[in-house]
This record gives C-alpha cells, sequence and structure tokens, in this order.
C-alpha cells in the first residue's frame, strides 16, 4: 500500500485523494440521511401541534416512512410536458440539490480528533479563507435551479413561481450578506472555521454580540430555504405548485430533498456563526454534539414557524426586506463598526 503514499495527482497524494473522497462520501450519506428523516421529524411535530397522530404505520413509530416514501417517488412516473426543455427540465432539480450540498462543504461540524490507529480525523471539508463569501456564491447558484426548473416547464404558474423565486432570493441574500458582515467584522475571519475558534477562545457566542445580525440571519434563512411564511415560490392558492408544478417521480424528490438539505445548511450555519458551534457557547457541551443540537432546535423552529404564521403576501414580502430588514442591516453594520473601531483604539 505505499504506493498510495508516493504518487501523486495534483500535488497530492492518492492516499490523501483516497481520504477526501472517504470523508465527502460519508458527509454526503449522513446529511441525506438527515433529510430523509427530517421530513419524518416535521411530520411528527405538526401532528403533535394539530393534535393529530401523524405516520405511524410504517415501521414502530412510523420510522420507516421516509424509506417508504423514497422507494414510493424513486419508482413512480417521470412525466415531462411536451413543451417543456426536456434537457434543462431534467437538469434543474439536480442543480438545487447540488446547490445545498455542496454549502455544507466549509461548515465544520467539529474540530480535527486524533484516532489510535488510523490518524487524524477532520469534522469539516474544506476550510476556506473565504468560507463566508463561499455561503454567498453557493447559495447565489441554488436559485438557478428553481428559474431553470420553473421556465423550462411551460407552464405559466411555474414560470411564475420561478420569477417570484429569483426576485425572493436576491432581495434577502442583500439581508443575509449584511447579517454575516458585522461576524466578520468582530472576529477578523472569513473563514467558517477560524469563526468558531473565535468564539471558543472568548468563551462568548457572537448571538450576544451580534443580536441584531442573528435576527437578520434567522429571517433570511427562512426566505432562502421558500419556507413559510415566505413559501410564495410554491403558493398552491395561486400558483397550484409554483416552479415545480410539472414535476413528479424522482425528480420531484430532488426538489423536496434540496429544500431539507438547505435547512440543514442554514441550520448549522447558523450555530456556527452564532451559538458557537462545536465549541459550545460558553464553552458548555463543546464537540459536535452542540452542532447537532443547534441543528435540531433550528428544524424545530422552521416546523413551528409553519404551523402557527399564515403565509406572506408578495408586496408583504418584498417590502419587510426592502423596507424593513434591508435599513435595519446597514445600521447594525453602522454600529457594529464604530465600535469596532473605538474598542481596537
Amino acid at each position: 500500500m505505499s504506493w498510495l503514499f508516493q504518487t501523486e495527482l495534483f500535488g497530492f497524494t492518492l492516499a490523501n485523494w483516497l481520504y477526501f473522497v472517504v470523508l465527502c462520501l460519508g458527509f454526503i450519506a449522513v446529511l441525506l440521511g438527515g433529510v430523509a428523516y427530517t421530513t419524518l421529524f416535521e411530520r411528527r411535530v405538526i401532528s403533535l401541534m394539530q393534535v393529530r397522530r401523524g405516520p405511524n404505520r410504517a415501521g414502530p413509530l412510523g420510522v420507516l416512512q421516509p424509506i417508504a416514501d423514497g422507494v414510493k417517488l424513486f419508482f413512480k412516473e417521470d412525466t415531462v410536458p411536451r413543451t417543456a426543455d426536456k434537457v434543462l427540465h431534467r437538469l434543474a432539480p439536480a442543480i438545487s440539490l447540488f446547490a445545498a450540498l455542496a454549502a455544507f462543504a466549509v461548515v465544520p461540524v467539529g474540530d480535527a480528533y486524533l484516532i489510535p490507529g488510523f490518524g487524524t480525523l477532520q469534522l469539516w471539508i474544506a476550510d476556506l479563507n473565504v468560507g463566508v463569501l463561499y455561503l454567498l456564491g453557493i447559495a447565489s447558484i441554488g436559485v438557478y435551479g428553481i428559474v431553470l426548473g420553473g421556465w423550462s416547464s411551460g407552464n405559466k404558474y411555474s414560470l411564475l413561481g420561478a420569477l417570484r423565486g429569483a426576485a425572493q432570493l436576491i432581495s434577502y441574500e442583500i439581508v443575509l450578506g449584511m447579517s454575516l458582515v458585522g461576524v466578520v467584522m468582530i472576529t477578523g475571519e472569513m473563514s467558517l472555521r477560524g469563526i468558531v475558534q473565535w468564539q471558543a477562545e472568548h468563551q462568548i457566542p457572537l448571538v450576544l454580540l451580534q443580536p441584531v445580525g442573528f435576527v437578520l440571519f434567522v429571517v433570511g434563512m427562512f426566505a432562502e430555504t421558500n419556507r413559510a411564511p415566505f413559501d410564495l415560490v410554491e403558493a398552491d392558492t395561486e400558483l397550484v405548485a409554483g416552479f415545480h408544478t410539472e414535476y413528479s417521480g424522482f425528480r420531484f424528490g430532488m426538489y423536496m430533498m434540496s429544500e431539507y438539505m438547505a435547512m440543514i445548511t442554514v441550520s448549522a450555519v447558523a450555530t456556527s456563526l452564532f451559538l458557537g458551534g462545536w465549541g459550545g457557547p460558553f464553552g458548555f457541551l463543546p464537540g459536535p454534539w452542540w452542532v447537532v443540537v443547534g441543528v435540531i432546535l433550528f428544524l424545530f423552529l422552521f416546523v413551528w414557524v409553519r404551523a402557527t404564521i399564515p403565509r406572506l403576501r408578495y408586496d408583504q414580502l418584498m417590502r419587510f426586506s426592502w423596507s424593513w430588514l434591508i435599513p435595519l442591516g446597514l445600521v447594525n453594520l453602522a454600529v457594529t463598526a464604530v465600535l469596532v473601531v473605538l474598542l481596537d483604539s
């Protein structure tokens, strides 16, 4: 096996490439499993809130329901409209799912751990020094899956949903960017791992230093994932189902997977940037366990909001961003900049 450590490809040994591939496959397997059981988590929580039973037939307490749903979608007929752009119609769901998965590449779930007989295991895929910019760039790619899916379907309701999605994501990406700039200004880091380490060293979660930024991020992540009350891109009352009206079978399942994958990703990002990440808030519960707890708490918030707050009108959605959130973000950045300069001097 020594040839694995001697043969190089693009400056890395084959052993390094093998380790990276196995690490990526491990992350993807865990995330896709998490996506499947997030659907069960949402259905069970909403059923409790509405005094219903929820899924309880497939397996004990319904734990096999996500597997049953996946098998059903996989074998369901995949129909494509006659007037659709068939290439883009098939490609669009894959773009959405890829963007949701790729965004997790810079999220540190834990620190590097030494495993006897194996070596060092790092619980992140890539530690980019521009991780925050990478997240915003990948988020902007995700809108192409929605726009292309709606446009290529040849359905006017799908097209309207796609146009809504483009306008909504552009508007709320500005809000997300502003919420992250305050974190970067305080820590002097754009690497997510560096931001987590800053919080661990100072023993203070950034939610206490950037409460306004945290609120802006939470609101923005609801809009970025098209979740209620910001699910205007798939408003069934006027758009049938929005951008994915003409999708069925496995490709419709890919759109569902991308939505839940995006929910997990933004929950992990919020935990890392504002709640201490794997360092834990104030050093409490350090390790990947706190990231898991934080993700579950944010997923519960997603479900709770969906079950309690009605959908906004589209003009209310856009006015809320441009008239309230963006000015609030600008004020927060100005105050943060002044405080950083005063404290540094």
